[in-house]
C-alpha cells in the first residue's frame, strides 16, 4: 500500500493563466460562472461541451458537472465554483498525465483527476469521468485541494 503523501509526490499540476472568480457570496461567484458557461453553451445547439488537449481534441461534456454542484450545500457551492474558470482552461489545455482510476461503483468507468494551481498558487483538482464502451467523457467536480 502506497502512503497518501508517497503518492502526492508524482503529482504533476498544471498551471493556469486564470485567476480564481472573486466574489465571497453564492450569487456573485454563480453569476461569473454561468456567464462563461452560457458562452460555452451558445457555441453549441445540443449539449455544452469544451475540447480538451489531453485527450486529442475529444469533446468533454459539462452538463454533469452543473447537476452535481447543486446537491451540494450553499457553502460548498461556493468553493467549488471558484475554480470553474481555472478548470476550464485546465480540461482544454493541460497535457499533464492525469492520476487515473476505475470508478469503484461502476466499472465500466474511468476516472481521471488533473491536477491545478492557480496564478495565484491556489490548488485544485479536476475529475473527469469516462464511459469505457462510448469512450463519452463528462466533467464530474472541481474541488480544491
Amino acid at each position: 500500500m502506497v502512503s497518501r503523501k508517497t503518492q502526492q509526490l508524482n503529482i504533476e499540476y498544471y498551471t493556469t493563466k486564470e485567476i480564481k472568480l472573486s466574489g465571497t457570496s453564492l450569487k456573485e461567484i454563480e453569476d461569473h460562472a454561468v456567464q462563461i458557461f452560457t458562452s460555452i453553451k451558445k457555441r453549441t445547439k445540443r449539449t455544452p461541451y469544451i475540447r480538451s488537449k489531453y485527450f486529442n481534441k475529444e469533446k468533454v461534456f459539462l452538463n454533469i458537472f452543473w447537476q452535481h454542484l447543486y446537491q451540494k450545500r450553499e457553502k460548498d457551492r461556493v468553493r467549488r465554483l471558484k475554480f470553474f474558470n481555472c478548470a476550464i482552461e485546465l480540461i482544454k489545455n493541460s497535457i499533464k498525465n492525469p492520476q487515473t482510476t476505475e470508478n469503484f461503483k461502476q466499472k465500466k468507468e474511468l476516472l481521471y483527476r488533473f491536477y491545478g494551481c492557480t496564478r495565484n498558487k491556489d490548488k485544485f483538482i479536476v475529475q473527469i469521468k469516462e464511459n469505457k464502451r462510448t469512450k463519452r467523457k463528462d466533467l464530474i467536480s472541481i474541488y480544491p485541494e
